[in-house]
Formats: C-alpha cells, sequence, structure tokens
C-alpha cells in the first residue's frame, strides 16, 4: 500500500498559553474540512513548574481560573508520564490539556496558521482536569464534538458539544460515564437514530476492552448498545481496541478507522486498522484489517520515539481533493501529529471480508 505521509505539527511550534508553565506534548486531533481549508482541533497539555516536595496537581476552578491541588510527595505510589497515582487509591494529572485551532491549505499537508490561545477548554464540572482528544463531524449545519472529559466527581467520561462556526460550543454534557472513551458518532441518522461506537472499561474483564454500538433518538440518551468488535489473540491488535477516525461513508459501508495494542517485551505498541460497516445496519461487521497486517503502523521516528514510544493513534478523516484518496490524521508517540494520504481502494483491498 502506498502512503504518503508527513510529520505535521510538533510541540515546539506551539507556546505556552500560561506564562511559566511549557507544553507538555500535542495529541490525536479532531479534524473537519471547512471550505477549502482543514481545521484541527490538536490537544495541547500543559504543565506548571513542579515543586522538590509536593506534586502540583492542576484544576480549573473558573473562567480563566486555575488552582493547583498540592499533593506531598510521601502520598504518592507511583508516577507515570502524567499519572499521579495516591497510596489512597486514587490519581491525578500533572499537566492540563485543552483544544488549539490548527488551519491547514486545501491539501492538508501546510500548515497555514497555529491559534496561540485555548479554543475549547474544560470547565468545573465538565473536565476540570482537562478535555481530551476531540472526535469532529458535521451534520447539516452543525459540528458535533464528541472528547473526553475529565473531572474529580465524573473521573473520566465522554462528553458532547455541537457549534454552528466551531467558534462557540454548545455544551451537552456526559453521554457515555466512567471510562467509556473513543466515542466517535455517524455523520448521519441512521433509520430515523443517531449512531455512536464507544469503547467500555471496567474493572473486571472477561474480555479485552472492546469497540461497542450504541443509538439515540435525541443524541442526550443512549442504548440498544451492543459489543461488535473484540481484539484478536496473536494479532497486531490482541491487547486492546477502540474506534479512531469518525465513520468515513462509502459505497461499500461505513469506514472506521481504529487503533489496536500489542503488548511484546513489556511494551505496548499502537497500530492502525480499518473494519467495514454495512451502510443499513451498522452493528453488522462486513470486514476488517487481517490479524497479521495493520493498515499502518508506527515506523517514523514521530512514531516511534516521544513520552510514549511506538504510537499511532488516528483521530481524523477528511476526504482529499481527489475523491479517491482520504487524509488521515494521527498522535505519534503521545508528542507529535501526523498526516497520511491514503488512497480509498487501497484500504477497502487491504481488508479480510467475512
Amino acid at each position: 500500500m502506498k502512503v504518503e505521509g508527513k510529520l505535521l505539527l510538533s510541540p515546539e511550534q506551539f507556546r505556552p498559553s500560561i506564562r511559566g508553565w511549557k507544553i507538555d506534548g500535542i495529541f490525536n486531533p479532531g479534524a473537519i474540512r471547512v471550505g477549502n481549508k482543514i481545521i484541527l482541533y490538536v490537544r495541547v497539555a500543559e504543565r506548571s513548574p513542579q515543586h522538590e516536595t509536593m506534586v502540583k496537581c492542576p484544576i480549573i476552578s473558573g473562567v480563566y481560573k486555575i488552582r493547583h491541588e498540592l499533593v506531598h510527595r510521601d502520598k504518592v505510589e507511583c508516577e507515570e508520564g502524567k499519572m499521579v497515582f495516591l497510596r489512597d487509591g486514587t490519581c491525578r494529572l500533572t499537566n492540563l490539556s485543552h483544544f488549539r485551532e490548527v488551519v491547514l491549505d486545501e491539501s492538508g499537508f501546510n500548515v497555514e496558521s497555529i491559534g496561540n490561545i485555548p479554543i475549547f477548554t474544560g470547565k468545573p464540572g465538565d473536565g476540570d482536569y482537562g478535555v481530551e482528544d476531540p472526535r469532529i463531524i458535521k451534520m447539516g449545519n452543525t459540528y458535533i464534538m464528541t472528547y473526553v472529559s475529565v473531572s474529580l466527581n465524573e473521573y473520566v467520561c465522554t462528553s458532547l458539544a455541537f457549534s454552528k462556526d466551531l467558534k462557540e460550543w454548545e455544551r451537552k454534557g456526559i453521554i457515555f460515564c466512567l471510562q467509556n472513551k473513543d466515542v466517535v458518532v455517524f455523520p448521519e441518522r441512521i433509520k430515523g437514530k443517531y449512531v455512536a461506537l464507544h469503547r467500555p472499561e471496567g474493572n473486571f474483564e472477561f474480555v479485552k476492552p472492546s469497540i461497542w454500538i450504541s443509538y439515540s433518538p435525541d443524541w442526550i440518551h443512549w442504548g440498544e448498545e451492543k459489543s461488535i468488535l473484540r481484539p484478536r489473540p496473536n494479532a497486531w491488535d490482541s491487547t486492546r481496541i477502540g474506534a479512531g477516525c469518525p465513520p468515513f461513508k462509502t459505497e461499500e459501508g461505513w469506514l472506521v478507522l481504529y487503533h489496536g495494542t500489542t503488548d511484546r517485551k513489556e511494551q505496548s505498541t499502537y497500530s492502525a486498522g480499518a473494519f467495514l460497516l454495512d451502510l443499513k445496519d451498522p452493528s453488522k461487521v462486513l470486514a476488517r484489517s487481517p490479524k497479521n497486517k495493520p493498515l499502518f503502523a508506527p515506523k517514523e521516528p514521530y512514531e516511534s520515539n516521544g513520552f510514549m514510544k511506538n504510537v499511532v493513534f488516528p483521530t481524523g478523516i477528511v476526504q482529499d481533493a481527489d475523491p479517491k484518496y482520504v487524509l488521515v490524521y494521527s498522535g505519534g508517540a503521545d508528542r507529535f501529529i501526523s498526516v497520511k494520504r491514503i488512497s480509498l481502494g487501497d484500504i477497502l483491498n487491504s481488508m479480510k471480508y467475512y
């Protein structure tokens, strides 16, 4: 498969939004074509200066207000990247994520502007520990964004917001609660219902974290849930999977790019695959990337080396100027953002049909 790829964004291209803070990384963008431009919503994680004896955990306490929870290091069990695990069994974050707008040209390969200030942030009760991993679609005249909201009382959930201009957002609140992430919504109703893919997790595992489907009459109340795709033993996606890009409509079916992980020598590798869903019954899987061959895997330096090694995490898909191709936007190594131009025909032909 011929893939034209490019490193698009790195943390050095962004300025901290708060004086004295630093950029930890940029992650997993939402992507949408608007006229002859492509708009990315990039997750930017910032960290305040740390203290020798206390861990500083930022919390949004009001409009343009941030306070810090100070945790003595004697109460810390361990630290893993941005996560601090306390001896009482709870955890905290040492950085704060928000979204910045990045404008690309029509080709989707060149940056025209990078926002210096957040365009979407958490707020008390809705991401007071930050917002993460946006996915964006357009339905009619409305842009619809799902995002991860991390809050003290609600923990890690997926929330929903609507916009007419990608500037001002009407927040609809939590739609999938407590450790349910990787939520993507379909860009049209199917049989009169809104449809979402999501990835719930729990403390007990009978199977590894899998991709589910759910339906709603009104965007808020979701049900008719069903697990439709699961990790496979001895495969590149053997440990966990999650929807990556919003479903993309083709004549053959709904194309969904997803991420999967496998653990080898205590090192997780995140690769990207594809699956195809029936146009009229999206709970029916028609095809999937083979067990031994992901659509693409981390191989470039910006995918292999960063905050977390060997990660390619697709979250945005946009039709290329040539409709035979799509542009795929991915997070790389929890630090960079890349773009790949891939033939739709190559993607569809790469899958194993059931």
